[in-house]
């Protein structure tokens, strides 16, 4: 017999457990459309971003399948998040975690975009099992608060100086906004240049629409951006709107392949990446997840998230997943906060943004003319967000400010998220093995700092 739509519903809100939610249909559709249009413009970013690094033979030449993969990705991790663990949690490719793939691993390090994807590969199978396993709470409880603060805030800050920096002579190669310099390293911009002003025009009509809490702030900075630029013919205008997606043929099972790049040589390098990737993923993960659950009411007295295995599961199994196709972590959006504001409070929020992200595919020819100065909006924005964790550092205590203003430092100065974590570590078992001579200092600090310092040596020796 056939369900009628009002049973096939009535279903559908029993599975989400709308009644003891407090919540229903209208409300749920209003969350995910409004995280949607907050974090639409994030996947365009990061297609931009890894596209510096993974192509055939120019960066830029695999946007389409990289954009279609990241947003694939996205959508089954959001997915298994709101069948699994029935959360109105938004999970997606990060642009931090694209970011440190792009520029600290693949150009930074000089690995192989394939065999770094080997490495996603092997950490998304790691933190499967860490997921399924008590050590997951043990692993975060060993790095001090202030320094899983920093790594928020010193990721925002890598990112804004991502968004800021570039070639001026080239749309493709960012804002222009701070230039390399011969006498000071690096300098403001010109603004006689077309594409510094345009992004500048970007970042302040942006921020203006952001303040006054416009819905779909950040997807209309980045188009009215674009807009302008393909408007002065700084950027060649889009050909189409609409078209078939491009599925990432290129990319699809390159992480298995990658694993014939590993030789002894880079077998070090290959150790300390899945090393970073494990624990900024876990950190943030864990982090975000535990804010998120705070904005919903579903933090147990002893601070862990209800259903903490079925959400981490869903992030780590997406990692998998997303590294067969191309793809690097998933991350919990803190974008998803919006839909929470919005009265969301089930899973269905995050199946229906799903949906929203495959058929944003379909946009693939719009979101490929958008040129790489017109992302800077957005990813000011969301440093600016990021940025907010630092006023849960405590800042009159040195022996926990000096580590953290270290990595905040470092990470942007370096343009290495790994590099500013491990400096901070080191900082942090240094100063209290001074404080305490070597009594009482917790276990995980000295590990923590012996595993940094071994990854320096790696670093240093490869």
């Amino acid at each position: 017999m056939t369900l009628q739509p009002s049973t096939y519903l009535d279903r559908i809100a029993l599975f989400f457990r709308f009644h003891q939610l407090g919540t229903n249909y209208r409300t749920e559709l209003l969350a995910s459309v409004t995280i949607f249009m907050a974090t639409a413009p994030v996947l365009v970013v990061v297609a931009h971003v890894l596209s510096n690094a993974v192509f055939l033979s120019q960066p830029g030449d695999l946007f389409s399948q990289l954009l279609v993969s990241v947003a694939l990705c996205s959508a089954i991790a959001s997915l298994l998040m709101g069948l699994l663990a029935n959360y109105p949690f938004v999970v997606g490719v990060g642009a931090g975690t694209s970011a440190l793939f792009a520029f600290s691993i693949v150009l930074g390090m000089g690995m192989d975009w394939r065999l770094a994807l080997a490495a996603v590969l092997v950490e998304g199978i790691l933190f499967t099992a860490l997921s399924a396993s008590s050590l997951r709470r043990q692993l975060t409880d060993a790095i001090p608060a202030s320094l899983k603060q920093a790594m928020v805030v010193g990721l925002g800050l890598f990112l804004s100086y991502i968004a800021l920096s570039g070639k001026v002579d080239s749309p493709s190669m960012g804002a222009g906004i701070i230039v390399a310099s011969a006498s000071m390293t690096t300098a403001f911009g010109s603004l006689r240049e077309p594409v510094t002003l345009i992004a500048i025009a970007g970042i302040l009509f942006t921020a203006v629409l952001t303040v006054r809490r416009m819905q779909g702030a950040l997807l209309l900075g980045i188009l009215a951006t674009a807009g302008v630029g393909w408007m002065y013919g700084v950027a060649p205008f889009p050909q189409d709107i609409l078209a078939m997606p491009e599925l990432p043929l290129a990319l699809m099972g390159q992480a298995i392949a990658g694993f014939q790049l590993l030789t002894w040589n880079q077998l070090g390098n290959f150790i300390a990446v899945v090393f970073v990737l494990l624990f900024v993923s876990l950190t943030d993960t864990i982090g975000s997840l535990h804010v998120l659950g705070q904005q919903v009411d579903r933090i147990k007295p002893n601070g862990d998230l209800h259903r903490s295995k079925q959400t981490l599961l869903a992030h780590s199994l997406s990692t998998v997943f997303g590294s067969l196709i191309g793809s690097v972590p998933v991350i919990p959006y803190l974008e998803s906060t919006l839909g929470i504001f919005e009265g969301g409070r089930s899973g269905f929020v995050a199946v229906i943004v799903a949906i929203l992200y495959l058929i944003s595919t379909w946009f693939a020819p719009l979101f490929s003319a958008i040129p790489a100065f017109a992302t800077a909006p957005v990813l000011i924005m969301i440093g600016v967000l990021m940025m907010s964790c630092v006023r849960f550092i405590d800042w009159n205590n040195l022996a926990e400010a000096v580590p953290a203003f270290l990595v905040i430092l470092l990470m942007p100065l370096t343009f290495s998220v790994a590099d500013g974590l491990a400096a901070g570590f080191i900082a942090d078992a240094v100063i209290k093995v001074a404080l305490k001579g070597g009594q009482s200092v917790p276990r995980s600090s000295l590990i923590l700092a012996a595993i940094s310092t071994a990854y320096f040596v790696l670093i240093a020796f490869q």
